[in-house]
């Protein structure tokens, strides 16, 4: 039987343990937190999904990804059942936004349908992934967005699931009265709706993303996070090369600072994408592993 003395002794080791422990957690850096769940938006992978899905998301699996954001949802079942045999979370989807764009009746019917089934998917989050030209000829065409935005995110709520504004560059042109529909967004989303940011184009378009991250704080559910070469000029509201698109880490975006912004501002997913690139399945590994070392 322990004597006392032994089970005091025994009682503070265990105490200085768990308190080393539970303060090594809490104290993860910036990067830590996000990288131990990492993400891919399997967008950077769609010539290899075509032909095989199954065999393409085991290797983002093998890579060292946790889980995988989808697109094209809900026209996607190959790549839902392939990312679950990886054994890869689905938290996120950029889906046809169509259906709340364009929203065919006052109930948004169609949008039901997708949140019914993202929902089913065990999904907590859906991304509208991009604004078509109609949509934001004017100030008024950005408000009247932002207002079906609205009304499409408070019935995501209801169904346990975030929406979210995926932006490129274009979100930063400024119009002739030199508001851009960032602005505008920024200013008429309600509560509910909140923004997918893109770390390359808000760059693309001259500002940096961390300080729009700490400019959303509480507003910012997802990051896309990729890098951009060195030497194209920004702000750049045109075209640019394919070689723009970098690895994670080879390009001139200064990530501790955007990972502690992200961290402060409530932040619950990082994906890596790249748009383009000449070996796909070599740039998510290069990525990873930038971002396994910070």
């Amino acid at each position: 039987m322990m004597n006392r003395r032994k089970f005091i002794q025994s009682t503070v080791a265990t105490s200085l343990v768990l308190g080393l422990t539970s303060r090594a957690l809490a104290n993860l850096g910036p990067a830590e937190s996000y990288i131990k769940n990492i993400g891919l938006q399997a967008y950077t992978l769609r010539d290899l999904l075509v032909s095989d899905p199954e065999g393409t998301l085991k290797a983002v699996a093998d890579a060292g990804y946790k889980q995988v954001e989808l697109y094209n949802f809900p026209n996607c079942d190959p790549l839902i059942k392939g990312a679950k045999d990886a054994g890869l979370k689905i938290s996120s989807s950029h889906f046809d936004a169509g259906s709340i764009l364009d929203p065919q009746d006052k109930s948004y019917a169609a949008f039901m349908k997708i949140l019914e089934k993202a929902k089913a998917n065990g999904m907590e989050h859906l991304v509208v992934p991009y604004l078509p030209d109609t949509f934001r000829k004017t100030a008024d065409d950005w408000k009247k967005t932002a207002e079906n935005l609205n009304v499409a995110a408070a019935k995501s709520k209801e169904a346990g699931i975030q929406l979210a504004y995926h932006n490129h560059n274009f979100e930063f042109h400024p119009m002739e009265d030199g508001t851009t529909g960032y602005d505008i967004f920024m200013k008429e989303f309600s509560p509910d709706m909140q923004f997918e940011i893109d770390l390359f184009w808000v760059k693309v378009a001259g500002l940096e993303p961390a300080e729009l991250i700490k400019k959303l704080k509480g507003r910012v559910s997802q990051l896309h996070i990729k890098d951009l070469k060195k030497g194209i000029q920004t702000p750049n509201f045109g075209g640019i090369p394919g070689d723009a698109f970098q690895e994670v880490g080879n390009g001139v975006l200064d990530w501790k600072p955007i990972f502690e912004a992200a961290k402060a501002s409530g932040v619950k997913n990082c994906h890596v994408e790249q748009d383009q690139s000449p070996d796909p399945l070599g740039s998510i590994k290069t990525s990873i592993a930038f971002l396994q070392k910070l």
